[in-house]
């Protein structure tokens, strides 16, 4: 008997509530190469990652990895159309990696990203912004710009923020491919980890919406 309460502890601590008999949450990863998984098997990559954490979870999602290798802020506004089908009901957005490695104006990303919120809402499509911190090599004013674009916009638009997509993974070798950018497996395999708890309760609120 204390067997039995046991487990059933365990498998509500593992299933969320609102998980239970839901159908499946439709998301989308707008993105870069980082969340393209460049240089990764498409398995391997964070979209399908994530899905496979959150299902043994017991956590249904029907998941689009719609990143870009390449893309920027504007490149993903550019496309956000025909990147989010119909019937969408979330956006994970990791962007801006880009805009930052090549020193482009952080008022240029700022728009671009608040653009692609406006627009993902004015469709009632829940958004999560992930993200992104620019390298030292800019100076102190060009990060401070930069930096401040993704917790000022979480603000703004009231949406859920992983303040760093990379953290735990940036400038470490070891999780890191030979450009010294992109994660490896293991890597990816962290920033799931991390990012977790923040997805989580992002679709708890879109199946809390859906009632």
């Amino acid at each position: 008997m204390h067997i039995a309460v046991l487990m059933l502890a365990l498998m509500t601590l593992a299933h969320p509530a609102w998980a239970e008999a839901a159908k499946p949450v439709k998301l989308v990863v707008l993105g870069d190469s980082l969340s393209a998984g460049l240089g990764l098997p498409a398995r391997e990559a964070f979209p399908q990652k994530l899905q496979k954490a959150l299902q043994a979870k017991g956590i249904a999602v029907d998941m689009i990895n719609a990143g870009v290798s390449g893309d920027t802020t504007s490149g993903g506004r550019d496309r956000l159309d025909w990147s989010v089908p119909e019937g969408t009901e979330g956006v994970i957005v990791e962007l801006g990696a880009n805009d930052a490695l090549r020193g482009l104006d952080p008022d240029v990303a700022r728009a671009a990203l608040t653009d692609i919120i406006q627009r993902l809402k004015a469709r009632k499509i829940a958004v999560m912004l992930c993200g992104m911190l620019a390298p030292p090599n800019y100076g102190a004013e060009y990060a401070a710009r930069f930096n401040s674009i993704y917790p000022d916009l979480a603000k703004t638009f009231d949406v859920p923020l992983y303040p760093f997509f990379l953290e735990g993974v940036a400038a470490d070798a070891k999780l890191n491919q030979a450009d010294g950018i992109h994660p490896t497996a293991a890597g990816v395999d962290i920033i799931v980890s991390n990012i977790m708890p923040t997805v989580e309760a992002f679709l708890g609120t879109i199946a809390g919406q859906r009632r």
